[in-house]
């Protein structure tokens, strides 16, 4: 009898479905950037695919800033089986 259930993202078609979708949506935003018009209140906001660079760099430096912090956070394996 098996009665293992299989969730939507068990099947490698899904993700890669999922992950294609998000590629297409970025790269659809990214293009928009030339057709858009934008009121800007510094010059660099103005540059070709400065908010797709921001918030990669952005989500970068906070994974690398999480990292850091793991060490002054994390404890001890059988912390709380004690």
């Amino acid at each position: 009898m098996n009665d293992k259930k299989t969730y939507l993202f068990d099947k490698p078609r899904n993700v890669k479905l999922v992950i294609w979708t998000l590629v297409l949506a970025c790269a659809g935003t990214l293009i928009a950037d030339v057709f858009a018009h934008r009121h800007v209140d510094h010059p660099w906001e103005s540059m070709f695919g400065f908010y797709a660079a921001f918030g990669f760099g952005a989500y970068a430096l906070l994974v690398l800033v999480s990292e850091g912090i793991r060490f002054l956070v994390q404890r001890r394996e059988g912390y709380y089986d004690d």
